[in-house]
């Protein structure tokens, strides 16, 4: 085992139920983009019980190599090795993908990286659905989120207090605005998934399906 690997303690604890839900969500062959991948943890774990699935790691250029102890340690074939992904940047340097899931990116990052982030997505989604004649885009964005500009719990509102003591720019999202967000590049809410811990998985899917090439 490698002797530096990073942990986290809150990956370790919802690695169990989302997998749950993402057995749900990608049921057939398919390039996953995972967007913010950390430790690798994640990444480990979905990619272990999910063979059909090629997971492709990236995170900011800055730390995207973290994961890298967890990823060699694992060995799996259908691991990608970690991208250096800005979302902001016009172009994303990664591979056709037809799935991406993140988990707690949208309040760590500035309102402008989370509009970036939804529009390399919807992109990265259409281009996909294009090349193989079908609609299979789906982003899975996992967190916590506001409804209706309420937080869901207290613990929530406190957390938003504490990203925000930290960095101005960070804070839950209000989910009507992600809606609006993601509509604005073809994708609509396909599901929002109670999970534990006052956090939602959210299912985006691509609005329309192209036309036979």
């Amino acid at each position: 085992m490698h002797p530096e690997k990073p942990f986290s303690q809150a990956c370790e604890n919802n690695k169990g139920p989302i997998l749950d839900a993402l057995r749900r969500v990608f049921t057939t062959p398919a390039t996953v983009l995972e967007i913010g991948t950390g430790t690798g943890q994640h990444a480990v774990h979905f990619a272990t019980h999910l063979p059909h699935l090629y997971w492709q790691t990236s995170d900011h250029p800055n730390h995207y190599q973290l994961c890298q102890p967890w990823l060699i340690d694992a060995g799996l074939p259908n691991i990608g090795d970690p991208i250096a992904l800005n979302v902001s940047q016009e172009h994303w340097p990664v591979m056709e993908f037809s799935g991406v899931f993140s988990a707690n990116t949208a309040h760590i990052m500035a309102w402008h990286e989370v509009e970036a982030m939804f529009a390399g997505v919807g992109r990265g989604l259409a281009d996909s659905a294009v090349s193989e004649n079908e609609e299979r885009g789906q982003f899975c964005l996992y967190g916590p989120f506001k409804y209706n500009g309420d937080f869901t719990s207290a613990s929530n509102q406190s957390f938003d207090q504490h990203l925000r003591s930290h960095a101005a720019h960070m804070g839950i999202r209000n989910i009507e605005s992600l809606i609006e967000l993601a509509q604005s590049h073809g994708m609509v809410l396909a599901q929002d998934r109670t999970m534990p811990a006052n956090n939602q998985l959210l299912v985006w899917r691509t609005t329309t399906k192209p036309e036979a090439l």
